[in-house]
């Protein structure tokens, strides 16, 4: 008896090598509009400034951003009150100088802050999660980046805009301090930027967040107590050049720096400041390379990361 011959069955054409197949294994269809990437993009950006006041998360992580916030706002709310009881013609302490005045406070806050924006990614491996989407990763470093520094800049542009309202409820110089305002603002937006980009460089070689909080206190108190000491050295020798950019090792200072000499304000901390529009220039130039340095390092970490 002749073998039979294997009968050919119908079935789906063989896939190329170049094609994509798309396996339907049960789950619902969604036939809505594809957002794209800047959608992607902005979205983190938003659950970004979120997380690091704590919305969306356990109420146990709400407590230090809160408690912080609130130490920030409860000077101006005391500066107005004792304008309008005892009187004055002038604020205690001008806006540009605020945030330097609560530098402990500012930098506790960004500290708790920098790690939740990258170090729960970096420990529990979701980076290709994030990748499968339309999003490449300079656009995960920058979302972080804007995110934490629209947060910070958020909390110190509300202690500006409370003293405002009291100078302004105590009858002080509308167009003054108007002035006065903006020009902390300016300066808000430069620390901001700046303590951002320092604390994530940090905060993304620490996976885990208490390490990467420690770390960040420790160097930002460390760096600021070098320069106060090589300052303190450098006038003692009567290097006075060396004494006016010295203190440029400290953020605040750096910050502090570009508020006098190209905003006309009042130093927060009694340094020598280079004299003229040229150290401010330098000032502004120290503090640019430092954020592109500190973004380049971001950029560079996360090629690594996510690798699948």
């Amino acid at each position: 008896m002749p073998a039979t011959e294997p009968v050919a069955t119908p079935g789906p054409a063989a896939a190329g090598p170049g094609d994509d197949v798309i396996h339907d294994i049960g789950f619902r269809h969604y036939d809505g509009p594809r957002l794209g990437r800047a959608w992607v993009v902005r979205s983190l950006l938003v659950e970004t400034v979120r997380g690091c006041f704590g919305l969306g998360r356990p109420a146990r992580s709400k407590v230090m951003p809160w408690s912080l916030i609130g130490i920030l706002l409860i000077p101006p709310l005391i500066i107005a009150l004792s304008i309008l009881l005892i009187g004055g013609d002038e604020l205690p302490v001008t806006y540009t100088q605020y945030p330097n005045a609560l530098q402990l406070v500012v930098s506790l806050f960004v500290a708790g802050a920098a790690p939740y924006c990258v170090s729960r990614d970096l420990r529990h491996g979701v980076m290709p999660l994030y990748l499968s989407r339309p999003m490449m990763r300079t656009d995960y470093v920058l979302a972080k980046f804007a995110g934490l520094a629209l947060a910070v800049l958020g909390v110190l542009a509300l202690a500006q805009t409370l003293l405002l309202i009291g100078a302004l409820l105590a009858k002080l110089p509308v167009g003054a301090q108007l002035v006065g305002w903006a020009s902390g603002l300016l300066v808000s937006v430069v620390l901001a930027v700046l303590l951002s980009a320092i604390t994530l460089v940090v905060a993304a070689f620490t996976p885990r967040r208490g390490f990467g909080v420690a770390a960040i206190i420790t160097i930002l108190v460390v760096v600021s107590g070098v320069a106060e000491m090589l300052t303190a050295v450098a006038q003692d020798r009567g290097l006075t050049t060396a004494a006016a950019y010295l203190p440029a090792l400290d953020p605040f200072n750096l910050v502090d720096g570009i508020a006098v000499r190209l905003l006309g304000a009042e130093s927060a901390r009694g340094h020598d400041v280079p004299p003229g529009v040229l150290g401010g220039l330098t000032f502004l130039v120290v503090t640019a390379a430092v954020v592109a340095g500190c973004l380049a390092l971001l950029i560079r970490r996360y090629r690594k990361v996510g690798v699948v």
